[in-house]
């Protein structure tokens, strides 16, 4: 089994860490995407969209990253991470399309302008960011875990964007339960970080 990844990309790192958590042998093939490699005729025959990541298991290419949960849950028959019940199973569903949405245009867009200069505005990002944190602070104060008794792929793809929020000039500090659950995640046996950029507030030790 082959991830190709790039170690700054929070997508990425879903997919790694759900990798990692499961205990799955696999080579990690970085993609060079400042060389554009992405977009590389050999890369878009795996992901016609050029984007990271991208599963290569046999003859099976999953490409992003929440799809990867799904696809490694089902392969493996872990439904302690991906419930079967239909209530269980909807519940991680809206939180992986919370990852894909306000995860995505909120902390990770953030995070994109200091690590990436990419042209977001950084109010309205940063703006975002914190309506989420403040939802899920709110749903993490009653439990532990985003869905259920335990973790589940949920909880690992909304980890990577909002523990390395602060890089995007988010601050955390407010929102006790979310570093709770973070510390939660990363105390997993398996766990592997996301890796650390000098930007935003990480850069002044927050």
């Amino acid at each position: 089994m082959k991830l190709y990844h790039h170690p700054l990309s929070g997508h990425a790192h879903r997919a790694r860490l759900f990798i990692s958590l499961l205990g799955l042998p696999h080579d990690l093939i970085e993609v060079d995407l400042a060389a554009g490699a992405h977009k590389a005729p050999g890369f878009l025959a795996l992901n016609p969209f050029g984007q990271l990541p991208v599963l290569q298991d046999e003859e099976h290419v999953i490409s992003d990253s929440n799809a990867i949960l799904v696809y490694l849950a089902k392969k493996h028959r872990r439904t302690d991470w991906l419930p079967e019940e239909p209530a269980a199973a909807a519940a991680v569903q809206r939180w992986l399309s919370v990852a894909a949405g306000e995860i995505a245009y909120g902390p990770a867009a953030a995070r994109l302008v200091t690590v990436f200069g990419s042209h977001h505005n950084p109010q309205e990002v940063i703006a975002r960011a914190h309506d989420l944190l403040g939802k899920l602070e709110a749903h993490l104060t009653a439990q532990d875990w985003l869905v259920g008794d335990a973790p589940t792929i949920a909880d690992v793809a909304l980890y990577s964007y909002v523990a390395r929020a602060p890089e995007g000039n988010v601050d955390l500090s407010p929102y006790p339960a979310v570093n709770a659950h973070l510390r939660r995640i990363e105390a997993l046996p398996g766990f592997v970080p996301f890796a650390r950029t000098p930007a935003g507030l990480t850069a002044n030790g927050a």
